[in-house]
């Protein structure tokens, strides 16, 4: 997946650079943090601080729209209320994963602020757990343990809205993604969780900002 990605961004890259060095075709570098929540009615999650970061390509489209392609990897984090031994505790799930995006974005003031938006492809591994965690209860599901939820779906489809604003080599980036897919979708195949009998159903809710150099 890694490696399509990257056949990708350098497809686009070529791409754009056909329109020419007047159309303001950028290179960007960016780094930043992310606050991630999920929207269910299984578990009480509080969003945690994780980090992003990776490559996109911005080129002009037509008229006053521009298009950028990107490749971000990602570690995002929540918690969810836990009960380890007999101590309440929150146990923190970490998102490792690579989000492609092919977004428009609308030109306010050239150079300085842009309006994006538009699809995210996230492709993610299981959830990242401290071993000494997976025992810990579910408070909200006690018939659960930590580990039984860390099979989520593995790809995923983000809505992003963000704005690009700052100077012509150097932007800050904010941005919001919502998961369209059932983050929790692959937990249907957990014998413990079919136990349940509950549907799990979870959507991402993504808050990043980065700060991004164009070269």
């Amino acid at each position: 997946m890694k490696r399509l990605a990257l056949l990708l961004f350098m497809f686009s890259t070529v791409a754009f650079s056909q329109r020419g060095f007047k159309d303001s075709n950028r290179i960007g570098i960016g780094a930043g943090l992310t606050q991630m929540n999920i929207y269910t009615d299984n578990f009480t999650i509080t969003p945690e601080t994780g980090w992003i970061g990776g490559l996109s390509v911005r080129g002009n489209y037509y008229n006053n729209w521009q298009m950028s392609f990107g490749m971000f990897f990602t570690d995002s984090n929540f918690s969810i209320p836990t009960l380890k031994g007999l101590q309440q505790t929150q146990t923190n799930f970490k998102m490792s994963a690579v989000q492609i995006y092919l977004v428009p974005s609308y030109v306010f003031v050239e150079h300085h602020l842009n309006l994006e938006f538009g699809p995210v492809l996230q492709v993610n591994g299981k959830l990242g757990l401290d071993k000494n965690d997976e025992t810990n209860l579910l408070l909200d599901q006690p018939g659960l343990v930590a580990k039984d939820i860390v099979d989520v779906s593995k790809i995923n489809a983000n809505f992003y809205v963000g704005i690009n604003g700052g100077f012509k080599n150097v932007r800050a980036r904010i941005g919001y993604q919502y998961g369209l897919t059932n983050f929790f979708g692959n937990l249907k195949n957990n014998d413990n969780v079919k136990l349940l009998g509950e549907k799990m159903k979870g959507n991402i809710g993504l808050i990043s900002g980065q700060l991004t150099i164009y070269l």
